[in-house]
């Protein structure tokens, strides 16, 4: 699971750099997911990418979240009370103290707790930089990985690389597509009209299930991260361990094996290559410890 989420979390920063230089890339899938020699991955084949036009923007975060937590309760015995709810409250010598106080003392405590949480640091902006204006028509994409929308010919926007995402994820959790069907036919018809399903094996946390329904909603306009683009995808409990700052600097849970290459074969045992170095149209040519093969 650490290993997918690695992965996963780095195709989310590629996806959101692509999408802030105004590009959606269209045909996420692990064959375009190359993993260098340091680890890390990078993504190639860009031929289905749409290029169109974003404005990335800061935007001030909803104070929802600051407000769920002024409702909620902490998990300390000694501290029930809605007004202990901020982490930096409940750790206070106060909130662990013996309740004999007078109803004054307490009312003075709760007024001056409750003026502390109101002067808290207001949550940082956001950046969005999704191209939700984009809108293309092409039928274009991996069977497997099609989002509704191009399916069904209605013109489809950024949102289809959420939709690969999802799938991209199911894939490397499951081994397998969720909408593969006996035939290309018959995948696009279970992409449109059927709904998604999980395998029973391998158990995977509810986590990365419930990231991968908000992923593959079949309707763009609900889909997760189809208005704020990453930024949504990055708060969900699936990658709350994720240090998206030093993601880039951080050890790879893998670092692949350097790979030999054997350059002693003959330009005879090289796809049968005559000896006289004469075929129709292809041209081999040796060139320090690689060959140099020319197609005219």
């Amino acid at each position: 699971m650490f290993l997918c989420r690695f992965y996963v979390a780095e195709v989310l920063l590629a996806l959101e750099y692509l999408h802030m230089l105004g590009i959606i890339y269209r045909d996420l899938k692990p064959e375009n997911v190359l993993v260098r020699e340091d680890g890390h991955i990078m993504l190639s084949d860009f031929d289905l990418s749409l290029r169109c036009a974003v404005s990335p923007t800061l935007v001030k975060s909803s104070n929802s979240t600051l407000e769920s937590k002024n409702s909620a309760y902490c998990a300390q015995p000694a501290c029930i009370e809605p007004t202990c709810v901020m982490q930096p409250d409940c750790i206070q010598p106060a909130c662990f103290g013996p309740r004999f106080f007078s109803s004054k003392q307490k009312k003075d405590k709760k007024s001056k707790v409750k003026n502390e949480t109101n002067h808290q640091v207001s949550p940082l902006p956001e950046l969005i930089a999704e191209p939700t204006n984009a809108r293309s028509m092409s039928f274009v994409g991996t069977h497997e990985y099609l989002a509704p929308e191009i399916i069904k010919g209605e013109g489809h926007g950024s949102a289809v690389d959420w939709w690969t995402f999802g799938i991209f994820l199911y894939e490397l959790l499951f081994g397998k597509t969720p909408f593969k069907g006996a035939g290309n036919r018959a995948t696009l018809f279970n992409v449109v009209g059927q709904p998604l399903r999980f395998p029973e094996y391998p158990n995977v946390s509810f986590a990365a299930r419930d990231l991968i329904r908000g992923l593959l909603v079949k309707e763009p306009q609900h889909r997760l991260a189809y208005r704020r683009g990453a930024t949504e995808v990055k708060q969900h409990p699936f990658f709350q361990s994720v240090n998206w700052a030093l993601i880039r600097c951080a050890n790879p849970p893998e670092v692949p094996k350097p790979a030999m290459m054997d350059f002693s074969a003959t330009r005879t045992d090289i796809g049968k290559v005559p000896t006289n170095n004469k075929m129709p149209g292809l041209d081999v040519k040796p060139s320090g410890n690689y060959l140099e093969i020319d197609f005219f």
